[in-house]
């Protein structure tokens, strides 16, 4: 998932001594950060203080903004502020002497990010002021923030609910597209804050939490303080009746790093579980990439669908809360934020390359680490088919222009294709140079920004080798290469005029399109149960390969592992759901038969798709089955007339009955058995067709809400609403493997 970017009036007692000194202390701020926004001002340190009145959906702030002027101030400085919050004053404070500060309001404007609201823009006049000096500005607004989360608008793609920012009862999110404090655009800096909630909720932020009391009298409130000394392009502000649990982690340097949880009272026993989970991952992680950057690591549990790695805390829906995220996909995906989106920062207008180099290490590589070699392989293989089903060649786009996940298209390319890029990457440079390039990186951009021209010039020095033409080709251009393997025989080695042994074999290797420079991996297979792995440098549109073997090869394979990151044929794919929801020409097929109960699960999800995917076809008995294109069948034999036809594509291998079904030999019965089964489309193999019954009605609503979410796997068997079998059919033949047949002569 991704990294998120981005009091009250009376109590505001923090000494000015000490900001003044908090100032002189960060006032030379890295040059990367540059004036925020292109304004001639450098935000330093804001100290808040927030009052949160979730009944009525209010706050009420103050915010003491400290700024360094860095150029020539002629205009004034511009800050975005959330277009519900009224500025009730605002005060320049020079020494002991405090003054009116001159502001006027623009109109709002679109915002950024997928929520899109509108922001209010405050432009400030400053008086004299000359480069180099500090200004502290005194804020007080307060207003409502009350945007109620939606269901996010897809049916096959997780995102999170929609927002941009809300309080209220039920919780409360501030986030930096919220615009909850004032700040110019593109400022880094560092924090303090005092947040004040009713009795019984418990705030949670980034950095440490340094105080925390409880008033007395009758509405009795909690304040807590916070120090975020890290800096940090926006605060995240969250608040909940939360129950807490913590313990300690110390790094290999003996630092203490508190690791807690905070949940909301009915999932509090799921503490000691995500708390061991976080301390795995830091454990495996800070080994890879240096020491932890932030002073905790929390698991915050959220009102809405969410997964977002902010700096020091993941902040998790409760959905996935229950249902233990703590897999390396997931909690494992967040703890990697803390080095790669939280602490070395993403420039998002110049790419986003935080995602790949993030789901590289914890969606694949955790599996490598713990060697679990064949589910690393299969990460390889499923990025590859993610790349091949949702990105159409003339659908692509370089990976330098991935900006934030919007459909699956996105996630294929930023996230997937990202990943392989630092695969290729890997193996380029080597190990030694890859892990060390990682910890150069850490170490140079912390607190900064960074890009992909810094992670260029960071391995090419790493690796003690120009890699421009590496970044160019994988991440500039668009595309991915498609290879055949032609031509391949094997002969007696002297014959062949070659040495080392009595076999060798031949091959033509050809790029399809536009030919890419490639590390490619070709693996040899022998009778005596052997393989030998070579690497075929290729440049050009075809390379011959040669390889003398000591046993009679019986079969060769181009990067039988998947090592290279290459385009998959659709067509010789295993059928998948999947390839029907890709595909450019669709038609569902609803059921007919049978009682009005019986259909009435088929119904809802016909519905529910037809409402959301406007370009497909419904194909009723008054209009005919499509010619071309997949289709989706809803209902098994007995409801749809279309059953036998949507399995003729797979043989033998399927049969369906009205109590039962066979796949792959093995015959499932009882009233809680659901298939969803993909076979090619028996009149035009480059279709598809997906069928998916249950033996009850009951048995398929179990199913058939979460059905697009089950759709790379060529048939899946529920019982009762789980996943008991799954496998894929064999695709058509494949060219990038061959098998050889005995030799003439052979020894």
């Amino acid at each position: 998932m991704g990294f998120d970017r981005r009091f009250t009036q009376a109590r505001q007692t923090w000494s000015l001594s000490l900001l003044l000194f908090f100032i002189s202390f960060i006032s030379t701020p890295s040059p990367e950060a540059g004036a925020a926004g292109g304004q001639a001002v450098e935000l330093l340190h804001h100290r808040l203080a927030v009052e949160l009145i979730p009944a009525e959906h209010r706050l009420i702030a103050s915010d003491r903004l400290a700024l360094k002027v860095v150029g020539s101030l002629s205009e004034p400085v511009v800050f975005s502020l959330h277009p519900s919050l009224r500025v009730t004053r605002l005060s320049e404070r020079r020494g002991q002497d405090v003054r009116p500060v001159p502001f006027t309001v623009q109109p709002s404007q679109g915002g950024s990010g997928p929520a899109q609201e509108p922001i209010q823009r405050v432009a400030v006049k400053l008086g004299d002021v000359t480069a180099g000096q500090v200004v502290v500005l005194e804020w007080n607004y307060e207003g409502p923030v009350n945007d109620p989360p939606r269901e996010p608008r897809h049916l096959r793609f997780v995102t999170p609910s929609e927002t941009a920012g809300h309080i209220g009862n039920e919780g409360v999110y501030l986030s930096g597209e919220t615009y909850w404090y004032p700040a110019p655009p593109r400022s880094l800096a560092t924090y303090e804050l005092q947040v004040t909630t009713p009795e019984g909720w418990e705030a949670v932020t980034h950095g440490r939490q340094t105080r925390r009391q409880t008033s007395g009298g009758v509405k009795q409130t909690v304040t807590a303080e916070w120090a975020v000394t890290a800096p940090t392009e926006a605060l995240t502000l969250v608040a909940n009746r939360f129950v807490k649990a913590e313990r300690e982690w110390r790094d290999r340097a003996g630092s203490r790093i508190e690791i807690a949880t905070y949940l909301f009272p009915e999932d509090a026993h799921l503490a000691q579980e995500y708390l061991e989970a976080s301390a795995r991952y830091l454990d495996a992680y800070a080994e890879l990439l240096g020491p932890y950057p932030f002073p905790k690591f929390a698991v915050v549990e959220n009102f809405f669908a969410s997964g977002l790695g902010i700096p020091s805390f993941t902040l998790l829906g409760s959905g996935v809360v229950k249902r233990h995220y703590v897999q390396p996909f997931a909690l494992g995906h967040e703890i990697v934020h803390s080095w790669i989106g939280n602490w070395v920062l993403n420039d998002v207008e110049e790419g986003n390359w935080v995602e790949g180099l993030t789901t590289y290490l914890a969606n694949y590589y955790y599996d490598e680490l713990t060697g679990k070699q064949e589910q690393a392989r299969e990460q390889r293989r499923m990025m590859l088919l993610g790349y091949a089903v949702y990105v159409r060649p003339d659908e692509d786009y370089p990976v330098a222009r991935f900006r934030h996940k919007t459909d699956q298209r996105d996630n294929a390319i930023g996230y997937q294709k990202a990943a392989m890029v630092f695969h290729q990457l890997r193996r380029e440079v080597g190990e030694q140079a890859f892990w060390s390039g990682l910890r150069r990186l850490v170490t140079e951009r912390g607190g900064a920004y960074a890009t992909w021209r810094d992670l260029e010039r960071i391995f090419s020095a790493a690796g003690g080798k120009d890699l421009r033409w590496f970044f160019r080709q994988w991440v500039e251009e668009a595309g991915a290469p498609s290879l055949a393997l032609v031509e391949a025989r094997v002969q007696p080695a002297e014959s062949a005029g070659s040495a080392g042994g009595p076999f060798a074999v031949t091959a033509r290797v050809v790029q399809q399109g536009r030919p890419y420079r490639l590390r490619l991996p070709v693996s040899v297979t022998m009778a005596d149960g052997l393989s030998q792995t070579v690497d075929l440098e290729m440049d050009g549109p075809e390379r011959m390969l040669s390889v003398t073997l000591p046993a009679r090869p019986v079969g060769l394979r181009l990067d039988p592992d998947f090592d290279l990151f290459r385009r998959l044929p659709r067509e010789r794919i295993p059928p998948m759901l999947n390839l029907f929801v890709t595909d450019r020409q669709r038609a569902l097929i609803v059921p007919e038969g049978g009682a009005e109960t019986e259909r009435a699960p088929y119904r809802e999800l016909g519905e529910q798709v037809a409402s959301r995917e406007k370009d497909m076809q419904l194909v009723t008995r008054e209009t005919p089955a499509p010619e071309t294109g997949s289709a989706l069948v809803l209902g098994g034999p007995g409801l749809n007339r279309a059953a036998a036809w949507a399995v003729r594509g797979c043989g033998d291998l399927v049969r369906l009955a009205p109590d039962r079904f066979t796949v792959e030999g093995k015959t499932y019965e009882g009233s809680g058995m659901a298939l969803l089964v993909t076979c090619r489309r028996p009149d035009r193999p480059e279709g598809v067709v997906s069928l998916f019954y249950g033996l009850t009605p009951q048995a398929a609503a179990k199913v058939a809400r979460l059905l697009f979410f089950y759709g790379w796997q060529s048939y899946l068997v529920f019982r009762d609403g789980t996943i008991v079998a799954r496998g894929d059919f064999p695709p058509a033949a494949d060219e990038l493997e061959v098998r050889f047949e005995a030799v003439k002569g052979e020894r």
